[in-house]
């Protein structure tokens, strides 16, 4: 929890930063590609985390590794390995992405599902989020074989639980309350 105030901290900070400096829309393209590279990438993941690794070594291999960002995005990886944050910075980023996305109108629709969601029915998620929020929406498709089936539809603090998994948990509540 405490990580999570952090990265919204961090991802704040730099967002009004970036919009001071008329920025924030190449800055919102390094966390793109910083929560990509650090999603796909374990052992990035691992050797920001590792506390065996110095802040020096982090600080040269985030530096060599995003050295075409910009110089906001810059002074927030040089920041956060001052800070002993670095394993943080993909969280900053995820968060910051939000911020950017709530700015312009939009809001990022999590859903969980078993199986990959075809196109129709991303199509009807969309949909329903609009209604829901009244804003537009982009997806964020995470699979999770645990669910069963069905599906979790997370919009800002709105969640929706459509899974199997849920519903047997529900059931299994029920039955064990009565």
């Amino acid at each position: 929890m405490a990580g999570t105030k952090a990265a919204i901290r961090y991802a704040k900070a730099v967002f009004s930063m970036a919009q001071d400096q008329k920025v924030a829309e190449t800055v919102n393209g390094d966390m793109v590609v910083i929560r990509k590279t650090i999603a796909e990438n374990k052992d990035l993941q691992s050797a920001l985390r590792s506390p065996v690794i110095k802040s020096q070594a982090k600080k040269a291999a985030v530096k060599e590794i995003f050295s075409s960002a910009n110089s906001v995005t810059q002074g927030l990886l040089d920041l956060l390995v001052d800070n002993n944050r670095i394993d943080q910075l993909g969280a900053v980023a995820e968060k910051y992405i939000i911020l950017f996305e709530q700015e312009k109108g939009k809001e990022t629709a999590k859903v969980t599902s078993a199986v990959p969601l075809s196109a129709a029915l991303e199509k009807k998620i969309l949909k329903k989020v609009k209604e829901l929020t009244g804003k537009d929406a982009s997806i964020e498709n995470k699979i999770d074989e645990s669910i069963i089936g069905g599906f979790i539809l997370r919009v800002g603090d709105l969640q929706y639980d459509a899974s199997i998994a849920g519903k047997l948990n529900n059931l299994k509540r029920e039955l064990i309350n009565n």
